[in-house]
């Protein structure tokens, strides 16, 4: 698998990375250590995940797989830290208090000293910038972090973010925003792409395969065996079942049957090969769906293809 490079940083992932959101919850252990075979096996280098995901578990897994299925200089883990669901509801909080405690216990989980790439999960519009940013600083200088980035953060958010940090000698460089970005929502185009390419910073694309939509497995319905049929991901899933949404997906499908691919397989290979992205970053429920999205490393899209998939799935605005 092609490694890439995150803007001029040092930290280099493989175009491709396993997303473990569903890790110790809906994937166990056992899955879990599948999947990774799989994408290690294929030349994968990049695990992603956050202290949420499973309100901690997904890092236990990973940590389980240390030493057991791949030695941890081999792999690329980047974690998140910054939203909790420990009262039951969503709170972000990116305090340095508790974006430090956060790590710490990040660490504890993983079983490692370090982790190669530490984000803010998201902007915290009631903690000042600079506190949050002082998070980062202390990881870095102190080798807990290897490299830090952002997550989920508006142009003007990641523009103010990053030059802070390029502004003051001794502050950790910012390496790459975490973003979502698929043919169903390209809304980072507008100024997050702008601005990470005028400041040499590396995307990481979420949900390539728009939330699983993009598959064309929702063109007849939800199935019960979906994400979309799932009690804690049914919102998530949602959004992108309306009219325009299905026009692309129509649009995509279209296109695998003829140029022989699966619709999986084109709209990754969209988004993996977008002039900006450094990886793109899937997820799967099993071993056996997860062979099959790294199929897509086989294929390229031809750029007609790709013209008309962007004019399509152009945004509105």
């Amino acid at each position: 698998m092609e490694l890439r490079r995150a803007g001029t940083s040092g930290l280099t992932l493989s175009r491709l990375g396993l997303g473990t959101m569903t890790w110790g919850r809906d994937t166990d252990e056992h899955e879990a250590a599948d999947q990774c075979r799989a994408f290690l096996d294929a030349g994968g280098n990049f695990l992603d995940t956050a202290a949420v995901y499973g309100d901690g578990d997904a890092e236990r897994v990973i940590g389980g797989l240390i030493g057991a299925l791949f030695k941890r200089e081999e792999v690329v883990i980047a974690t998140k830290a910054g939203i909790s669901f420990a009262t039951g509801d969503r709170v972000v909080n990116t305090s340095r208090h508790a974006l430090i405690a956060e790590l710490d216990k990040s660490l504890t989980r993983l079983g490692s000293d370090y982790v190669d790439l530490w984000q803010v999960h998201t902007w915290d519009s009631t903690n000042p910038l600079d506190d949050t940013l002082s998070a980062l600083d202390y990881a870095y200088a102190s080798g807990k972090a290897r490299y830090v980035g952002i997550s989920n953060f508006s142009g003007w958010q990641s523009a103010r973010a990053i030059t802070r940090q390029d502004s003051f000698p001794g502050k950790a460089p910012i390496a790459s925003i975490q973003s979502e970005y698929s043919l169903l929502n390209r809304g980072i185009e507008a100024e997050v792409i702008p601005c990470i390419t005028e400041l040499n910073v590396g995307l990481l694309a979420w949900s390539p395969l728009g939330r699983g939509v993009l598959t064309g497995k929702y063109r007849k319905g939800t199935p019960s065996d979906s994400r979309g049929a799932s009690a804690h991901f049914a919102a998530f899933i949602d959004p992108y079942l309306d009219e325009r949404s299905s026009r692309i997906v129509e649009a995509v499908c279209v296109a695998a049957e003829g140029l022989g691919y699966s619709p999986l397989e084109v709209a990754l290979a969209w988004v993996r090969d977008a002039p900006a992205v450094t990886s793109a970053i899937v997820g799967a429920r099993t071993g056996a769906q997860l062979r099959g999205i790294l199929t897509s490393e086989e294929i390229s899209l031809p750029h007609i293809v790709r013209t008309v998939l962007d004019e399509i799935s152009a945004p509105l605005n």
